[in-house]
């Protein structure tokens, strides 16, 4: 992950071979930042994946597609309409959700979640025998949903906001009611249910991201996260994504 949060979100899933950008919500500048701090360039990059169009996933896209034209940018039908391009239209990809696609040897799966965006969608990622789940601004967690996240060998997850924290902050309450509603974000406690009862035993790795700035905090969502793997007594690695610094890199 390079960067998670409510001011930008962007990540890299990469083989030998092929690499995949999720969302560009980094100016440029702070995109080539990112990856150089781990070995990579903006002009490696073979494809970007959008999510929805929400700012925060697509702030720093215009400006990626112009300065790295050869990488077409995936979204959804109806998602491609609603962004606003500031100049010439990029090379587009479109597809419906639900889809299955593949982008050099990386098969991806696309699926829609449920968010107040036109036609958001998370992905499940898999090369080498590996499966990676990514999703991010969700209001619940449908059955749907978990059935595409089964068998992540990583999962990366939303754990936007604490209830109390929420509750008692300082958006207007349209904005809580928002946030708390089907169509908002995940709080730390369905996290914590989730992880407790149906989270996938085989996984390597989690990470939890997306938090609100002023509605969580890392060090919560740690505890809660962590108390619900030890009472199943899961040994799966904890990341908690910062929307300042880049994570760590995940081998396989």
């Amino acid at each position: 992950m390079l960067a998670s949060g409510s001011s930008g979100n962007c990540a890299l899933i990469a083989t030998e071979k092929t690499r995949v950008l999720v969302d560009a919500g980094l100016s440029f500048k702070e995109l080539t930042k990112r990856l150089a701090s781990i070995g990579e360039q903006p002009g490696w990059i073979d494809a970007v994946l959008i999510t929805h169009e929400h700012s925060d996933h697509i702030s720093g896209l215009a400006r990626f597609a112009r300065r790295v034209p050869a990488a077409p940018i995936f979204m959804t039908r109806l998602t491609a309409p609603a962004i606003e391009w500031d100049g010439a239209l990029p090379a587009i990809q479109p597809f419906q959700a639900g889809a299955s696609f593949t982008v050099g040897d990386i098969e991806i799966d696309t699926f829609t979640i449920p968010h107040d965006a036109i036609d958001p969608v998370g992905f499940s990622f898999r090369a080498q025998g590996v499966k990676i789940g990514l999703v991010t601004d969700l209001g619940y967690l449908p059955d749907s949903i978990k059935f595409h996240l089964r068998g992540s060998q990583i999962l990366m997850l939303e754990s936007n906001h604490d209830l109390d924290m929420l509750k008692v902050g300082p958006y207007p309450w349209a904005v809580k009611q928002r946030v708390m509603s089907r169509n908002g974000h995940l709080s730390n406690e369905v996290v914590g249910d989730y992880l407790g009862h149906e989270f996938d035993s085989s996984a390597t790795a989690l990470i939890l991201g997306h938090l609100s700035e002023h509605n969580n905090h890392p060090e919560i969502v740690r505890m809660v996260a962590q108390q619900a793997l030890n009472r199943r007594g899961l040994a799966t690695h904890l990341v908690v994504a910062s929307q300042k610094e880049p994570t760590e890199v995940f081998r396989f």
